[in-house]
């Protein structure tokens, strides 16, 4: 998925949307991980059968990455 493909289909809502603000600014996630997690956010909505991705989520798409981080460095 292409960064134009995201920004078209990983829509979030507003929870979502601070969620993210607040995990880049903790984190200091870059902008491929930003992608990255939409991407991971979206299967797991798409698993939910929800056309929005969520704060629920976005959160565990966070901590996913967040173990890929950890141990795959």
């Amino acid at each position: 998925m292409t960064s134009r493909q995201i920004r078209t289909h990983c829509k979030t809502d507003a929870n979502g949307n601070k969620l993210l603000k607040n995990a880049f600014a903790n984190m200091g996630l870059s902008a491929r991980r930003y992608d990255r997690i939409l991407r991971v956010a979206r299967t797991i909505a798409d698993l939910d059968n929800s056309d929005i991705i969520t704060a629920t989520h976005l959160a565990e798409a966070i901590q996913l990455r967040s173990l890929d981080r950890k141990y795959f460095r």
